[in-house]
């Protein structure tokens, strides 16, 4: 009987052992927490500006002159909506910081998305409803005509809000499916916390 053949083994990889990146591929994950620091530093350049402007907004209304009540409240709603886009812009930068630079988990986890979409929809849902209020105040004194247009910013959130309600639902039976993702993100709260407490 002829002996059995084993097949060959073949070249070896020069990726290194199974499982691990090439280094090119180190290389440029490294960039990426280096890409979301200085995009999270715009955003709080950006929320900086945007207060700038809105204390100039705020001078207008207290400035001594004869300006009427109509263009003062104009100024003060102006002011409204810019720290609301400010506040927006810094609760980004503080959520890709606290998800993207210091912690390790993969976005791929059902956990990680989540807790990711969470804390940006808070933003943009709560964003919305206030431009809503400033929209309505505004055009029910200059221009009632356009009040369909704030209450389709309001619609917009609650249909926001909605999705968002599904998704998190949908999502649950997911992260059952990956016990060790949320056991990873806890730890990697607890560690956080702990630095923090230190600090």
């Amino acid at each position: 009987m002829a002996a059995s053949r084993r097949p060959s083994a073949g070249p070896a990889r020069s990726g290194g052992p199974l499982g691990e990146s090439p280094a090119p591929i180190k290389a440029l994950l490294r960039v990426f927490p280096a890409a979301h620091l200085l995009i999270s530093t715009l955003f709080v350049l950006a929320a900086v500006g945007l207060l700038c402007f809105s204390g100039y907004e705020l001078w207008q209304v207290v400035a001594p002159g004869e300006g009427k009540v109509n263009d003062r409240l104009g100024h003060v709603l102006d002011a409204i909506a810019l720290l609301t886009i400010a506040v927006a812009s810094l609760e980004l930068a503080q959520t890709i910081v606290e998800e993207e630079v210091q912690r390790e988990a993969h976005m791929s986890a059902p956990t990680r998305v989540r807790r990711f979409l969470s804390r940006f929809m808070v933003v943009l849902v709560v964003s919305l409803s206030i431009e809503t209020l400033v929209a309505v105040f505004h055009f029910s004194r200059d221009n009632p005509a356009m009040l369909p247009y704030a209450a389709t910013i309001g619609i917009t959130a609650a249909a926001l809000l909605a999705g968002w309600g599904f998704f998190i639902r949908m999502n649950e039976a997911a992260e059952r499916l990956e016990p060790e993702a949320m056991e990873a993100a806890k730890s990697e709260d607890r560690k956080i916390d702990e630095s923090r407490s230190k600090d």
